[in-house]
Formats: structure tokens, C-alpha cells, sequence
């Protein structure tokens, strides 16, 4: 089920916190920004990234982000 609410939610706050989560599972996104061309959806950018973080990334989710 797709969310259409607008949540409330401070875009560059999010950010840093998806920032510190990825960081504690040693993932780092180097585009991940705040999307300011449209402040109004409260975008933030994930950015590219390498196969082998987007494979880092997908089992980090999949084991709940604990360290492997």
C-alpha cells in the first residue's frame, strides 16, 4: 500500500538519520542530499552508487542492518 500523505517530516533531518543508519552497517552513500530543486516535496536524493553497495545495501536490509 502506497503512503500519499506528505508526511511531516524534516527532509534534511532525514537525511542524517539515513546517513548515521547506513553508516553503523559501514555503507556510505555519497550522493545522498537534501533535494532543494523542489523543497516542497521534501525529497532527499539517494544518489548512484556501485553494484556492490547496492548489493551491501540490499543485504543490509535484509538481515534487519545488523553488522555482518
Amino acid at each position: 500500500m502506497v503512503d500519499t500523505k506528505k508526511p511531516d517530516i524534516d527532509p534534511l533531518a532525514a537525511m542524517e538519520s539515513l546517513r548515521a543508519a547506513l553508516a553503523e552497517v559501514g555503507i556510505v552513500l555519497p550522493s545522498l542530499r537534501v533535494d532543494a530543486a523542489s523543497p516542497q516535496l521534501r525529497l532527499v536524493e539517494l544518489g548512484r552508487v556501485r553494484a556492490n553497495v547496492a548489493a551491501r545495501l540490499a543485504e543490509a536490509l535484509r538481515r534487519g542492518g545488523r553488522k555482518w
